[in-house]
């Protein structure tokens, strides 16, 4: 596998990821929920931020972007369907785009629902997938600006993915989505 991938929990319940590219030393965070909790996790592993991976326009997502961006000067992808709402975004990508992180290519997944714009980022190569907030253990996401049948279509994209392949979701909602769960 050419990523290192470090998962840490940022605000309360979100889960920051960074990735870093082993051939050439290429680093993205997915999401800026907390952009202390990202150079802290930097600076433990002691990488240097390249890229940012927005999966979708959410403050709990994209907060800590510009914060980032002026320390690091690194580049920010996001999602075509809301590049407008992405804080300092350099470069919209959609279904099918494949995106760049030194020698590791992840292919772009959109995956409404949540919100009109989301997307997925799979790397398919390493077997892994960030998923934002379109699927949680026990759960899926808040359809804030979708539909019940957009947010099965975009599930059933991810369904379709290899079952090796890793999910990495943003939040920790397992506990909540259990004590729901027992109650339908």
């Amino acid at each position: 596998m050419p990523l290192d991938i470090r998962q840490f929990p940022c605000l309360s319940d979100n889960y920051g990821y960074l990735i870093r590219d082993r051939e050439t030393g290429a680093v993205a965070a997915i999401d800026t929920p907390d952009a202390g909790a990202v150079n802290a996790m930097l600076a433990r592993e002691g990488w240097r931020l390249t890229h940012i991976l927005n999966t979708h326009w959410h403050l709990d997502h994209a907060g800590g972007n510009l914060a980032l961006k002026a320390r690091w000067g690194c580049r920010i992808i996001g999602p075509m369907g809301e590049a407008e709402k992405i804080p300092g975004i350099d470069e919209a990508v959609g279904e099918g785009d494949v995106v760049a992180l030194g020698a590791s290519t992840a292919r772009v997944i959109d995956t409404p629902g949540h919100t009109r714009g989301h997307i997925v980022y799979h790397f398919a190569g390493d077997g892994a997938a960030f998923v934002g907030d379109t699927i949680f253990a026990l759960g899926c996401g808040r359809l804030f600006e979708g539909t019940p049948e957009v947010m099965w279509d975009s599930l059933s994209k991810i369904a379709a993915l290899a079952p090796e392949t890793r999910l990495y979701c943003a939040h920790e909602y397992t506990a909540a989505n259990a004590r729901f769960a027992v109650t339908v």
